[in-house]
């Protein structure tokens, strides 16, 4: 139900907006003035008073009964409390009616939106500096696909530059197949390395790998061969770790799938008078606020714009989104200014409609990243030790319980991927174990934890097959708990329209909080047997939003831990 219409229904005063009421009713950040709060200084500033006297003129007016208790001036502000036993039955129906798929909207029936995220790197390692990228854009995709959208994920692999002919050249040269076979894409990092520490003296390594670069560019068969057996050997490593981090795309189409459409926007850009050629390279140029944007070298060469252009019109032509969306580190803004500017100059109405979703970058103590020097923090040795971590901890608490190492890995791989994903986007964060994985702390397995006891719970309570108390759910710590499950759907939307899955990170940590105090200070399986119907039907939906809200975020809930 929405009880801010309600609320907005029973004033009766005089002049009050209805809609500009509306927009400003929020829920009480102190529960001991009430439920929802009214900020009456503009409604006042528009009708000439007072917002002292507007709002006990509001409070006095409105009509009391059915879901609205009280409504009492305070100050500026006008604050209501709703009936809590209607307010307690009409949320906890509505929540268990949809499962762990309440929440889910069809706001987004009809629309489109690609979500470009992950976009890894071919013959080069999924590190930790992918982390973030790679579950932020997933939390996102299943978030607008929960809201109804037609949600399309996309890869965008590197798998185009001269890197690979200096791949193919330290192949050629120290390339060993069993160890491929074997350690895949860390025996290729290794010679990737060797060949940046050799060619500093002899220098005519860089002219070998142009070449190979060259015979990747027409196709020719050994190096396409050569070329296509690493990013074999890439996918199958990161399919792997895909497969832990729960994250799947609808698309693989990287840079090399542009190179065949880069002629056309060249054209079209030219046809519009935007390519210059500037000392043999063609720019655009996009005013006095930014440099101009470089689409082809001096040497002929393209570069990311160029194809992340192609791949602008292409997503627009394949997919005709409402929204294109592009997860990727902030050090890139720029970028991403100059792509959407040149659409706009290009006069495509929908470059409004595509969003750089910048975000911050993650790292271990062990300090920055760099595939050259070989200084790699490899995200497979994450995972692995934040599991290992996590099975002591719960061999530790339960010794004999049965499946330790499944429960291990969804604590252990959900604690790497909640620890990203609980702070905004933007920040820069360093990593840490022990942090993420404390069960007593604002972490994934303090939501697992929680969720595990629900499930206890309803296991070792049975059905009560009675009509339920709603009076046994309108306690202080209880009703905190349903005003949380009643906020929690606009948490979705908002997460999206802010593209933030730290707001349901948040949400789980705060509604688990709220349970525990719930838990707390309410008995419930030696209730009456009415009052306890009601608080199991209050623990089901803590369940089920749980359960639900991890899986957006990725992450596992399991039923015992």
């Amino acid at each position: 139900m929405d009880y801010k219409r309600l609320l907005v229904s029973a004033i009766t005063t005089d002049g009050v907006d209805g809609e500009a009421a509306y927009a400003l009713i929020m829920p009480s950040k102190d529960s001991s003035r009430g439920d929802y709060s009214l900020p009456c200084f503009k409604l006042a500033s528009a009708l000439g008073k007072s917002p002292a006297v507007l709002a006990a003129e509001i409070a006095s007016g409105v009509t009391l009964g059915g879901y609205i208790a009280s409504a009492a001036a305070e100050g500026g502000f006008v604050n209501f409390r709703l009936d809590k036993t209607a307010y307690a039955r009409d949320v906890l129906r509505g929540a268990l009616e949809r499962g762990e798929d309440y929440g889910a909207s069809d706001i987004g029936e009809g629309k489109t939106v690609c979500i470009d995220y992950s976009s890894v790197n071919i013959a080069k390692p999924f590190h930790m500096g992918h982390l973030l990228n790679t579950v932020l854009g997933a939390a996102l995709y299943r978030i607008y696909t929960k809201l109804g959208y037609n949600t399309v994920g996309i890869n965008h692999l590197g798998d185009w530059g001269t890197q690979f002919g200096k791949l193919i050249t330290a192949y050629k040269l120290w390339g060993d197949d069993d160890d491929i076979d074997r350690r895949g894409v860390r025996a290729l990092v290794d010679i990737y390395v060797r060949f940046h520490k050799e060619a500093e003296s002899d220098p005519s390594l860089e002219d070998t790998a142009r070449a190979w670069f060259k015979r990747i560019e027409d196709g020719d068969k050994e190096a396409v061969e050569i070329f296509d057996r690493f990013k074999k050997s890439t996918m199958a490593e990161v399919s792997r770790i895909y497969d832990r981090l729960h994250v799947t795309f609808d698309s693989y189409a990287g840079e090399s799938f542009y190179n065949d459409k880069m002629d056309a926007v060249l054209s079209k850009m030219d046809g519009k008078g935007l390519l210059e050629e500037d000392d043999g390279a063609k720019i655009v140029r996009l005013g006095d606020d930014m440099p101009p944007c470089l689409l082809v070298r001096s040497d002929g060469a393209t570069l990311y714009a160029t194809r992340d252009l192609a791949a602008a019109y292409y997503r627009k032509a394949t997919y005709d989104f409402d929204k294109c969306l592009y997860v990727v580190a902030y050090q890139q803004n720029l970028h991403f200014r100059q792509l959407f500017k040149v659409l706009e100059l290009a006069g495509e109405p929908w470059h409004k409609d595509m969003y750089h979703v910048a975000h911050g970058m993650v790292s271990l103590e062990e300090g920055s990243l760099s595939t050259r020097s070989g200084n790699v923090v490899y995200l497979e040795d994450v995972l692995d030790k934040a599991v290992d971590k996590a099975y002591e901890i719960i061999s530790d608490k339960s010794s004999d319980l049965d499946g330790a190492r499944e429960i291990a890995e969804q604590v252990g791989v959900g604690a790497v991927i909640f620890g990203v994903l609980y702070n905004n986007r933007i920040k820069d964060m360093t990593f840490s174990y022990s942090r993420a994985l404390n069960f007593d702390g604002e972490t994934a397995p303090y939501v697992q934890y929680t969720h595990a006891r629900c499930c206890s719970l309803l296991e070792k309570c049975g059905a009560v097959d009675v009509e339920p108390d709603y009076k046994g759910i309108a306690s202080e710590e209880a009703g905190e708990v349903i005003k949380l499950i009643d906020a929690y759907p606009q948490v979705l939307l908002s997460a999206a329209e802010k593209y933030e899955p730290c707001f349901v990170a948040r949400f789980l940590v705060d509604l688990s909080q709220a349970f525990s105090r719930f838990y707390l200070a309410c008995n419930i399986n030696n209730a009456e047997p009415r009052v306890k119907a009601a608080r199991l039907m209050l623990v089901k939906a803590v369940k089920d939003i749980l359960c639900g809200g991890l899986k957006l975020l990725g992450i596992g809930a399991p039923t015992k831990m």
